[in-house]
């Protein structure tokens, strides 16, 4: 008899953490004032997945940092569409003023969607954004982009994106960010993972990036304890 695969839940995905879970790895983190900055992928854009919770990643986050701390303070100024230059110009004054002791940095996406990206300008770029990021005293955060994120016009897109999480993996190690690499896990290789737009992650995969990141900054926790 042949079985019939059923289709993933947030209860049933293996690379997904319940909140309690999530929050029990985070016992005891010091953060109380959680920003996020930069574009789409900042903002956690994305597609319902039946099965999940349609919630992006940083949304995500949030919930399980005020199962931590219940007084925790959120402020997400992402915008779509916004590169590294931007998203400094436009939000570096609310993130500023907000004053955040733990905050998610750009991933530089839309800094390469480009006829011909400079290589010296973007890293140059990102290096000013962590430069700030770093001033306001906050522990910084930060994630690689996905294999499956594509920009199918660009030919040599898979070049790009290694490029550009090179420079990340770089960056957050010189500013001693937390880095939630998702270049290369298993969740690329889902079949439902892409929004219709074929860039975004859907839901399901929003429920991924925060598990990942949430056991990345479990780490820095267990490591200051």
């Amino acid at each position: 008899m042949t079985m019939i695969a059923q289709p993933l839940t947030e209860e049933t995905d293996p690379h997904v953490l319940a909140p309690t879970d999530l929050a029990a790895l985070l016992f005891g983190a010091p953060w109380r004032r959680y920003a996020v900055l930069g574009d789409s992928l900042s903002v956690g854009a994305g597609d319902p997945t039946p099965g999940y919770a349609n919630l992006g990643w940083p949304a995500r986050v949030e919930r399980v940092l005020r199962m931590v701390n219940p007084d925790l303070a959120y402020l997400n100024t992402a915008r779509i569409g916004a590169t590294t230059a931007q998203a400094l110009e436009e939000q570096g004054r609310r993130i500023l003023d907000f004053e955040p002791d733990l905050l998610h940095v750009n991933s530089g996406a839309n800094d390469i969607v480009r006829r011909s990206p400079d290589w010296e300008r973007i890293e140059a770029g990102l290096r000013e954004m962590y430069r700030f990021a770093a001033g306001t005293g906050a522990q910084l955060a930060v994630f690689t982009l996905g294999r499956a994120f594509v920009i199918p016009v660009f030919p040599d897109w898979t070049e790009r994106r290694t490029r550009l999480n090179d420079i990340t993996r770089k960056l957050a190690a010189e500013f001693d960010a937390v880095l939630a690499d998702s270049e290369d896990h298993p969740l690329n290789d889902r079949p439902n993972l892409l929004s219709e737009d074929k860039i975004h992650f859907s839901t399901s995969g929003q429920a991924i990036l925060s598990t990942i990141m949430v056991r990345e900054l479990a780490f820095r926790v267990e490591a200051a304890s």
